[in-house]
């Protein structure tokens, strides 16, 4: 089957951020500005589309980080939205390392809060280049400039603001472009319509003071650019943008965003975003790992179709349906429904039943996973989080993941002998669903 979606034009990412600074509600309005849902659906209300777990909807968090795929711009996105809540780390820790890039929300009261910091950390360990999105700028006490700073103390980042605020709290009326140097504003409440107009004077100089701040750091990534800046010389947007992509996948720089996501203003300039600055799974450097049995023996997988198939399984499911549901990213390689691969943690052959394109609790059928997708697969029987799944003949093992040790203990016993067998049943699907739970 030849490939209808273009490497280049894949953006995998994840959501991540302290709790309630608004990931799923981001992630809600990205899923209906880019048509994939028809109506939003509101965390408080208990109708968030990736919050499909009763408990989640019942709490309004976010337990188990759902994937989905949508499109923007003629690129496909797929989206894995986390946890916040400290409980849950292990639900971040495997979902950044199969990720590209990553959205780091903020809320602007608040600014950097601790478990900001342990997920900013979790990227920092395995490389993931991101973009700040300052969200609830229409909250009373939001501070975008002190957010901004916060990143730099809390987190030592580097981080430069690609947009500023006009106005802030319930004054809070559109952004402000740094790089198109225009003011975008929103027309209506449902965000779905907005212009891009003039800066108004009252802003031009406060905008101007925070552009050539922008280009002092842009322009140092490229020389070209920096010689064009320092002869004053007109930019084109273009060129800058070129610039801030090579910048942040780098990791020399965090580019920085502003909204509200939950008054629908700023949504769109971020998923352009996402497709302007983040790598796609081609702009990243070959997958490394090594022969099985022998660890000195270093291997790696360039992201093409042509390579062996390679893909790490880093989520199980159980799923009232179909049964066991492995969640695995394609690093390299292609693979088909009823292919038979090899688990090279465990050296036992597996096949994949069906596979699926989730979209946070529904499920699309299709034929074949290829480079840089986020698929789950039915049918696989003794496939963990963290095993490597390749070509039978060309094995590799990837690095896995890191685990924290539990902190808890608990005894529990079931009442009747009927009782054991289902318990054992029930322990046996969380073990394997979870890889904290021994």
């Amino acid at each position: 089957m030849a490939r209808t979606i273009p490497l280049e034009t894949i953006r995998n990412i994840g959501i991540m951020a302290h709790i309630d600074a608004g990931k799923t509600t981001t992630t809600e309005r990205i899923l209906y500005y880019t048509g994939r849902t028809y109506k939003m659906g509101e965390v408080h209300e208990g109708a968030a589309v990736m919050d499909w777990m009763e408990q989640e909807q019942e709490r309004g968090i976010t337990i188990t980080s759902a994937a989905t795929t949508t499109a923007w711009r003629g690129h496909t996105i797929n989206i894995i939205d986390t946890p916040g809540h400290v409980d849950f780390t292990v639900e971040v820790e495997r979902s950044l390392r199969v990720l590209d890039g990553a959205v780091a929300v903020f809320d602007a009261v608040s600014g950097v809060e601790p478990q900001s910091e342990t997920v900013w950390r979790q990227a920092d360990k395995y490389g993931v280049p991101r973009i700040a999105f300052i969200n609830k700028m229409d909250r009373i006490g939001a501070d975008f400039f002190a957010s901004v700073r916060s990143i730099v103390d809390r987190l030592g980042g580097n981080p430069v603001p690609l947009q500023i605020p006009m106005g802030a709290e319930s004054a809070f009326s559109g952004v402000i472009d740094l790089v198109e140097m225009k003011s975008i504003r929103w027309k209506d409440d449902e965000g779905k319509e907005w212009e891009v107009v003039d800066i108004p004077e009252e802003h031009r100089a406060q905008a101007e003071e925070w552009h050539h701040k922008m280009l002092d750091v842009v322009a140092a990534e490229d020389e070209d650019l920096l010689e064009k800046y320092l002869e004053n010389h007109e930019l084109d947007p273009a060129e800058i943008r070129r610039v801030i992509r090579k910048g942040t996948i780098n990791q020399d720089f965090v580019p920085v965003f502003l909204g509200s996501a939950f008054k629908n203003k700023g949504v769109q300039p971020l998923l352009d975003a996402v497709i302007d600055y983040l790598p796609s799974p081609v702009d990243l450097p070959p997958m490394s790992g090594f022969k099985p049995g022998d660890e000195t023996e270093r291997m790696e997988r360039k992201p093409s179709d042509d390579e062996p198939f390679t893909a790490l399984a880093f989520k199980i499911m159980t799923d009232p349906y179909v049964g066991k549901l492995t969640y695995f990213r394609v690093y390299s390689g292609r693979a088909g429904k009823g292919d038979a691969v090899l688990n090279t943690t465990t050296g036992k052959r597996e096949r994949f039943g069906r596979l699926l394109r989730m979209h946070a609790a529904k499920q699309e059928d299709i034929d074949e996973a290829m480079t840089g997708d986020i698929v789950a697969a039915v049918g696989l029987k003794a496939t963990k989080t963290g095993d490597t799944l390749t070509a039978e003949n060309a094995p590799i093992r990837l690095e896995s993941m890191s685990f924290p040790e539990p902190v808890i203990s608990v005894a529990i016993e079931p009442r009747t002998k009927s009782d054991q067998d289902k318990l054992g049943e029930a322990l046996g699907k969380l073990s394997d669903e979870d890889p904290t739970f021994r």
